[in-house]
């Protein structure tokens, strides 16, 4: 078996990353769809804006 390459192993955390995303929403109590998987991320910096202005 071949080890898999960094780009793949990138790919893989950022799917995963994804996946835990929506399902931490979805046990949060938040209505979610597959598609929110799929839905990119805020940025951290996004994030802390937000809150520094509300």
């Amino acid at each position: 078996m071949t080890t898999p390459s960094l780009q793949a192993k990138k790919a893989y955390c950022a799917k995963t990353r994804q996946s835990n995303y929506a399902a931490s929403l979805r046990l949060e109590g938040y209505d979610t769809t597959p598609a929110d998987a799929k839905r990119p991320l805020p940025t951290r910096e996004s994030v802390l804006n937000t809150y520094r202005q509300g």
